[in-house]
């Protein structure tokens, strides 16, 4: 399929709301900047929902703003509910945490002996991500896919370490059909969406889905549809859902009682996982979990086919905000932080400070490797597996973005530390108009192992 072209500018794109007030400015703001045509938000204070807002367009062709009722792609923050799918049949006595995932899986590989339900749960069952094999037109089969990824190469033993792992609820999901008997997503409206009044479905392009925004991506500085995504995929367990902002309003508020979730269940989803050697993790069953300047913080974010949604749950302050975008650009977590600084400043994002340059020859290989990729070059020095990452349709998306940030003016070091022969860095790559932060290890022979970036 041929992605189309909008040439609308999103400076004209984005309608205000007709009493805006300083949030509703700085949302607008952080829209333009990362060009996002519409972004739906719900902020839940002390058991109620005291603010809902839509934001821009949820469909540019057809000039269709976003209202309440938009639904949006949920992205990963679908994993909150396949936890506690997971967590209510074993409730029930049909599976337990500790079942080795060969239990409910059949033909499993011998590389996947000793990973547990715990383990896919909590990311820390050493399964990587299948997408450098994953054909996105390809409608798998269960079978076909759980076949795919038992030819994933296994990153570290069970319990060994934290990685995060898209693959890991594919199989909960799978593991969910069995145990539950029928499809998780049916099992997901009976115990949870239906309970709650919730409107949250398995996306299917296929139905029609009333208030449904399409998601869009950039490509070449412009804004495109989304890419096509062959339909099955689009029902993994991962987080393939369609909702709304008032949606997650509602699981928000859910999960102060016990309508859904039992206080055990709760209360386990959010203890933080512990790793072999006794050292705890930030991820639970199905959540993220830190403190923001001393305030206790649940969340989840999620990313997919041109939509990014984040849910934050401050529960000792009893405030959560809710964010949903309609762009592969938008940075949710951002607009988030905006909402939650506004309601309560004390939870205001307080920038990393720099630390003094000891290694500037990394510094300056790290401002030659983005000055590489600007230009729209692969940067040289990578392993083949960064290489393989760094795709050339990827390059041009960061290179599209680099530009309009303009001239790169100083790289701060933020971290740097050692893994055995592994050195990691942290930086901050200041432009003229933004800023990216930059995580990336060297290896022994000085090759990039690992390369991670993001707006900052």
């Amino acid at each position: 399929m041929r992605p189309t072209i909008l040439l609308l500018p999103l400076a004209l794109a984005l309608s205000a709301p007709a009493f805006a007030d300083k949030l509703d400015d700085a949302i607008l703001a952080e829209m333009q900047r990362s060009h996002v045509p519409g972004v739906s938000i719900a902020v839940v204070k002390d058991g109620k929902i005291i603010r809902e807002q839509g934001y821009g367009f949820a469909d540019l062709e057809n000039s269709v703003k976003v209202t309440p009722a938009t639904m949006f792609q949920s992205g990963s923050v679908g994993k909150t509910f396949t936890a506690a799918l997971v967590m209510l049949l074993a409730q029930d006595g049909k599976l337990s945490l500790d079942d080795p995932i060969s239990k409910h899986l059949a033909n499993t590989p011998k590389a996947w002996e000793g990973i547990t339900i715990r383990h896919l749960l909590t990311h820390t069952s050493g399964l990587g991500d299948p997408y450098a094999k994953l054909d996105l037109t390809k409608d798998y089969s269960e079978e076909e896919l759980i076949a795919l990824e038992a030819q994933i190469p296994v990153l570290f033993a069970p319990g060994e370490k934290w990685s995060y792992s898209n693959m890991g609820y594919h199989l909960l999901g799978f593991i969910c059909n069995k145990a539950g008997g029928k499809f998780y997503g049916d099992q997901l409206h009976e115990r949870i969406f239906a309970p709650l009044d919730m409107g949250t479905r398995i996306i299917s392009e296929a139905d029609i889905i009333p208030h449904r925004a399409r998601g869009y991506e950039r490509k070449g500085g412009q804004t495109v549809n989304q890419s096509w995504v062959a339909p099955r995929l689009n029902t993994t367990a991962d987080g393939s859902l369609y909702l709304t902002a008032r949606d997650l309003a509602k699981w928000d508020l859910a999960l102060y009682g016990d309508k859904v979730l039992p206080a055990s269940v709760r209360q386990a989803s959010w203890t933080p996982a512990k790793l072999n050697d006794g050292s705890a993790t930030n991820y639970g069953y199905g959540w993220q979990l830190f403190d923001r300047n001393g305030h206790k913080t649940i969340a989840h974010g999620g990313a997919w086919q041109g939509f990014r949604a984040q849910l934050y749950r401050f529960v000792d302050d009893r405030l959560s905000v809710v964010v949903l975008a309609n762009s592969a650009t938008a940075r949710p977590n951002k607009l988030g932080d905006i909402v939650a600084a506004h309601y309560l400043p004390a939870l205001a994002v307080k920038p990393v400070p720099a630390i003094a340059e000891t290694e500037p020859a990394v510094a300056e290989r790290v401002r030659a490797m983005f000055a590489s990729i600007a230009g729209g070059k692969q940067p040289d020095g990578l392993s083949a597996k960064v290489a393989e990452a760094l795709s050339p349709e990827f390059i041009k998306m960061v290179s599209d973005d680099l530009r309009e940030w303009g001239a790169l003016r100083k790289v701060e070091a933020l971290s740097r530390s050692t893994d055995g022969e592994v050195r990691k860095y942290s930086y901050r790559l200041n432009y003229t108009s933004g800023a990216m932060l930059v995580d990336l290890s060297l290896g022994k022979a000085d090759q990039v192992e690992q390369l991670r970036m993001r707006p900052d």
